[in-house]
């Protein structure tokens, strides 16, 4: 006779119960969840981190010409993908807020620990960027209008357009004109030269100091609306690589 009050499986079953099968099933589905998050903040990080790179990393580099160029191009790759990928299997309008939200975590992680913690540069000179508001935009789009294509045109474009908005009221207040020297700056700029980068690569970036063409100007909103058409052709590759990743094969019943 046993003491215990533990149900005990019947013979040739692993489950005692169908309550026991189902929290097994939800327990299994909440961890494989948890890993498929952690794979798409994981590759979205290199890929933003290798590519955007510097534009993004510091405040002195986020410029009103290139960074509203590159940095939407580049986030617009594995948003549209993951975008596929829950729209085209479950219908679910929310990959690009997803995909951003993992990416914005990672970077949150790598600028904390790495930037602060580890080198001492201050937080409001290696903040990221906000890409939130272009993740709900894409899902809007997506969801309203039930077409890729549409979302590619219009939420693409607008993609583009919303990323120095969205950026702006964290951002103005590094536009503060200061003078230092003679020499006419942003406050981003200053910042800059105070923390020394060995490995700051000033070649691929346009210094200008002393003209108002430093505080933006209108080279923004064509900055924006180049990398909004761009990120329209990106878009549509990178639906079709979301898609390509998440084909689901089955093996024929002749075959096994």
């Amino acid at each position: 006779m046993s003491l215990s009050n533990e149900t005990v499986p019947a013979a040739g079953k692993a489950w005692a119960s169908k309550e026991e099968f189902i929290g097994c099933v939800k327990l299994t589905d909440w961890i494989l969840l948890l890993i498929l998050f952690l794979v798409l903040l994981g590759s979205f990080h290199i890929h933003y981190m290798l590519l955007a790179g510097d534009w993004d990393f510091w405040i002195d580099f986020k410029d009103r010409r290139m960074w509203p160029t590159v940095a939407p191009i580049v986030a617009m790759c594995f948003a549209a993908a993951a975008q596929s990928f829950f729209w085209q299997k479950f219908r679910l309008p929310f990959g690009a807020t997803v995909a951003v939200f993992a990416l914005l975590v990672g970077e949150w992680i790598n600028r904390y620990d790495n930037f602060w913690g580890w080198t001492f540069f201050p937080i409001n000179l290696v903040f990221p960027s906000a890409l939130i508001p272009m993740g709900f935009w894409l899902d809007i789009v997506l969801l309203l209008s039930g077409s890729w294509t549409v979302t590619a045109v219009v939420g693409a474009m607008g993609w583009g357009l919303l990323f120095y908005p969205s950026n702006w009221p964290v951002l103005a207040q590094f536009h503060q004109a200061t003078e230092v020297d003679g020499v006419l700056l942003t406050l981003a700029d200053l910042i800059g030269f105070n923390y020394v980068r060995t490995g700051t690569p000033e070649y691929i970036r346009m210094i200008e100091r002393g003209t108002l063409r430093t505080f933006g100007k209108d080279v923004v909103p064509v900055a924006a609306f180049f990398s909004g058409f761009v990120s329209m052709l990106v878009y549509f590759l990178w639906w079709k690589v979301g898609g390509w990743f998440s084909t689901t094969a089955y093996i024929d019943n002749e075959d096994v």
